[in-house]
């Protein structure tokens, strides 16, 4: 069953509302995850021209939709908007010990407009997705990126990323150019998790706690 969209008069926020709690201690709202098979995931990223009060709005709902979906990352085509924004937290997640020392980058990460320089080195590993749930498959990345974006501020900025956390950034930069999971698999991968892929884009409604 596809989700009924409905739109948030104060910020213009897709789809149901559901209120939460943040962590400064006010009210948000928790977006369903657009879930393969949804047009969105397939549109590209949409500069954002100024920094707006409706940004900012969008940015902490995606905070808290993340942390409510125990995600590290989340890009708005995940929640059934456009713009170039994607974000990072992956503050208590299994490999979060990477992000000292050389990542040693204050956390939520927001990325606004950003854009990827890749660098040299691949490494495998598992990767997931909140719009492929319960799929996971080893994926290839590059080790390194540098990534050039604007943060909540408004300010350029340039970030040198390795790891757990470049892999995040590339997974959520995919998204903003129109790029899934499905299409960083190999064929074999693809057989494999068929059955799940099929069900997902028959469904294409995320599961309601």
């Amino acid at each position: 069953m596809r989700c009924s969209k409905k739109s948030c008069l104060s910020c213009d926020l897709p789809y149901y509302v559901f209120p939460l709690w943040s962590q400064k201690g006010t009210v948000v709202v928790k977006l369903p995850i657009a879930i393969y098979g949804e047009d969105v995931l397939r549109q590209p990223g949409v500069a954002v021209p100024a920094m707006t009060d409706a940004i900012r709005q969008l940015v902490e709902a995606m905070l808290e939709t993340m942390r409510a979906e125990g995600g590290v990352g989340l890009a708005a085509q995940q929640v059934g908007r456009t713009e170039s924004v994607c974000i990072a937290d992956a503050t208590g997640a299994p490999r979060s010990a990477e992000l000292a020392g050389a990542n040693a980058v204050p956390m939520p990460l927001i990325l606004i407009n950003p854009r990827m320089t890749l660098g040299e080195g691949e490494e495998y590993d598992q990767e997931g997705c909140l719009s492929f749930p319960e799929i996971f498959v080893r994926i290839k990345r590059v080790a390194a990126i540098d990534v050039h974006y604007k943060d909540m501020d408004w300010q350029d900025r340039t970030l040198h990323a390795q790891g757990f956390l470049a892999r995040i950034i590339q997974h959520e930069i995919d998204h903003l150019n129109g790029t899934l999971l499905v299409d960083r698999m190999s064929t074999v991968q693809k057989v494999g998790v068929a059955g799940k892929l099929k069900r997902l884009k028959k469904g294409r409604c995320h599961p309601m706690e």
